[in-house]
């Protein structure tokens, strides 16, 4: 059985792992600092154990804990780690900043989950209430060897398939790839989107709108339009949809808005929250 040691274990995102890799061919150390995770852990009959023994073999490592901590953890243990291990992180963040320790002779994998789509075909209502993904909602996932033999690829993408099962379609992209995905395109662009859609939606709503009939429309909306523009199905907008949008872009967005893709954006937006 391959050997994970698996670091954050009783926190928000290491609890999910920990209870997708349960179960599976690995052999998983557990490693939780914090009584509450140590608790939380005791829900899956799992024991935390300390750093050390859980490192003592381990043919791969995942760093399930935050950004600003990910350098900090992976230093402090980079010296008990043998020549081959796989250092698993689950966001290109820590990676692109260059806060994993300069050691050629390890491996470094990088996954993120792309959540459950939009459109998908859920039919049980506990799947389709697992917006996050890895419970019961398929989802996809992308995945960035950073460094380390390509034959390495395999057993990181097997790890990940695990950790954020059920998993339809698995890429293979770069870590810059990965970040141009997160925080550019997911939280720069769609997240800042989404949020101006909310306080517009607040918006009309203070203007009169009964607040349940603009949430409704507007959520309903955002089905039908994407639907159409995603290319999820056939479809036209209407020449007054499409005239809106000729004058609403110009009104809402700068013209240089992509500038946000440039190397320079990126580092500087993952800069701030590294």
């Amino acid at each position: 059985m391959t050997a994970i040691a698996l670091f954050g274990a009783g926190g928000k995102m290491g609890y999910r792992l920990a209870a997708n890799l349960k179960g599976s061919r690995f052999d998983v150390r557990h490693v939780e600092p914090s009584d509450a995770g140590r608790e939380r852990l005791r829900e899956l009959d799992v024991t935390a154990i300390d750093p050390a023994e859980a490192l003592d073999g381990a043919e791969v490592v995942i760093l399930a804990v935050p950004d600003t901590v990910i350098g900090k953890v992976a230093a402090g243990i980079s010296s008990s780690l043998k020549a081959g291990t796989m250092v698993v992180v689950l966001d290109a963040a820590a990676p692109f900043a260059g806060h994993l320790p300069k050691r050629d002779d390890l491996t470094y994998f990088v996954t993120h989950p792309c959540h459950p789509p939009i459109f998908n075909d859920e039919t049980e209502m506990y799947a389709k209430t697992d917006y996050f993904g890895g419970i019961a909602a398929k989802q996809h996932i992308v995945s960035a060897l950073m460094q380390g033999p390509d034959s390495d690829y395999a057993l990181g993408e097997e790890v990940a398939k695990v950790i954020w099962a059920p998993v339809m379609r698995s890429h293979r992209v770069t870590v810059e790839q990965m970040a141009l995905l997160e925080p550019g395109l997911s939280e720069t662009v769609a997240a800042t989107l989404l949020v101006v859609m909310k306080e517009a939606m607040d918006d009309v709503v203070a203007r009169g709108v009964p607040r349940e009939a603009a949430r409704d429309f507007l959520l309903g909306h955002l089905n039908v339009l994407a639907s159409v523009i995603f290319e999820e199905r056939p479809g036209l907008f209407s020449d007054a949809c499409n005239k809106a949008i000729e004058f609403g872009k110009p009104v809402l967005m700068r013209p240089d808005w992509k500038r946000v893709f440039e190397p320079d954006e990126i580092a500087a937006s993952i800069q701030r929250i590294t």
